[in-house]
C-alpha cells in the first residue's frame, strides 16, 4: 500500500545547478526550506568530488594520478561504487572509463561555454580501458586506476545526488520529496493524491503542455536518458555525450529518449543509458531486466516495456533490479 499525503499542491522550487535544472518539490510546504538546504549541500558536495570541469575536484585529482594507488575520500568511494554498480549491472554498457572518450569527442568544458559547431577535425576513437581495470578497496578506499585512464562520473554521480537527496530530506522533515536533476528523479516519503505527476520530454526543461505524455510516479525513481539536448556539430559531424565503451564514440543514434523506472536513481539512469548505448538491441535487453521503460524512436515510434502504462494518465512505480 503506498502511503498518501493529504491532497494539496506539492509546495516546489527550481534553481539550477551542475549544468542543468535542479527541481524539489514536498508534499508539506513547511519542509521546503529544510529540503532545499539539503538538496543544495548534497550539489555542492557532487561537484566538488566529481565534477570534470573543476581542476580542484577530487575527481581532477584523481584522473591526474592514473596510475599511481591513491586513497580516495568517502564520498567519491561512494561515487565510484555507484558508477561500478552500474557497469556490472549493464555488462560494461555503462562505464567510468569513458573520460578521455567523451573529451575527444568534444566535450571538454561545460555545455553552455561549448563551441557547438567545431571545425576541428575528429580525432579517432579509442575504446574505454574498461570497469574491470579499476582497482578499488572500500576497505581502505584506496584506488588505482589504470595509466592513461580518466573517470567520468557523468552518468551515476547526478542520480546518486537525487537518491542521497531525496532520503536525507524526507527523513529529516517527514515530508513526502521529490527531487529532479537534469529529469532524472528519485521519491521518498509520502506520495501525494494521485502519485508525482511528471511530463515526459525531450528536454525535460521545455515540456510542451498537453503534447508530452505524462505519467503518475508512486514510488521510487525515474530516468530519462536521451541524444536531442546535449548535441554539438565537429567537422560537420553531430556528436552527442552518451559514448559506447566498446568504440569510444557517441553510441549510434537509434532512440531519441529512453526513460526508465527503477527503485533508485542510480539504476534508472544506468539502464536508460545502456539503452541509449544499446541501440537496436534495447528493446531485448530491456525486456530482461523487467524494469518498467519507454523508448522514442527518432522517427517518434513509441515501444512500452515491463507494465509501463501506455494510458498518459496511468501510473508507474518503481521496479526492482
Amino acid at each position: 500500500m503506498t502511503d498518501h499525503a493529504p491532497a494539496s499542491p506539492p509546495a516546489q522550487v527550481v534553481f539550477a545547478a551542475l549544468g542543468t535544472t535542479a527541481a524539489l518539490l514536498v508534499t508539506d510546504p513547511s519542509a521546503l526550506p529544510t529540503a532545499e538546504a539539503i538538496l543544495r549541500a548534497e550539489l555542492s558536495a557532487v561537484d566538488l568530488t566529481c565534477s570534470r570541469f573543476r581542476p580542484e575536484s577530487e575527481l581532477a585529482r584523481v584522473n591526474s594520478a592514473a596510475g599511481i594507488p591513491t586513497t580516495v575520500s568517502e564520498r567519491f568511494a561512494e561515487a565510484l561504487q555507484a558508477a561500478l554498480r552500474a557497469a556490472r549491472l549493464t555488462e560494461g554498457l555503462v562505464d567510468p572509463t569513458v573520460g578521455s572518450a567523451v573529451i575527444t569527442a568534444g566535450y571538454d568544458r561545460t555545455f553552455t561555454t561549448l563551441c557547438l559547431d567545431d571545425v576541428r577535425p575528429v580525432p579517432v576513437p579509442r575504446a574505454a580501458p574498461g570497469w574491470r581495470r579499476i582497482v578499488f578497496d572500500p576497505h581502505a578506499r584506496r584506488l588505482h586506476l589504470p595509466s592513461h585512464a580518466r573517470l567520468d562520473f557523468g552518468a551515476t554521480a547526478k542520480a546518486l545526488t537525487a537518491d542521497r537527496a531525496v532520503q536525507r530530506a524526507a527523513a529529516a522533515t517527514g515530508s513526502g520529496v521529490l527531487v529532479s536533476l537534469g529529469g532524472d528523479l528519485a521519491t521518498a516519503g509520502p506520495v501525494p493524491e494521485g502519485g508525482w505527476r511528471i511530463a515526459l520530454a525531450d528536454d525535460h526543461a521545455q515540456p510542451v503542455a498537453g503534447q508530452d505524455p505524462v505519467v503518475a510516479v508512486t514510488g521510487g525513481a525515474l530516468a530519462t536518458s536521451g541524444i536531442g539536448v546535449r548535441t554539438w556539430r565537429r567537422a560537420g559531424r553531430t556528436q552527442h555525450h552518451i559514448i559506447d565503451p566498446a568504440t569510444g564514440a557517441p553510441a549510434t543514434p537509434v532512440w531519441r529518449t529512453v526513460s526508465v523506472a527503477a527503485a533508485t536513481c542510480v539504476d534508472a539512469n544506468a539502464a536508460s543509458t545502456a539503452a541509449i548505448v544499446l541501440g537496436d538491441r534495447a528493446v531485448d535487453w530491456l525486456r530482461g531486466t523487467a524494469l518498467p521503460a519507454r523508448l522514442t524512436g527518432l522517427d517518434g515510434i513509441v515501444v512500452c516495456l515491463g507494465g509501463w502504462p501506455t494510458d498518459i494518465h496511468s501510473h508507474t512505480s518503481r521496479g526492482a533490479w
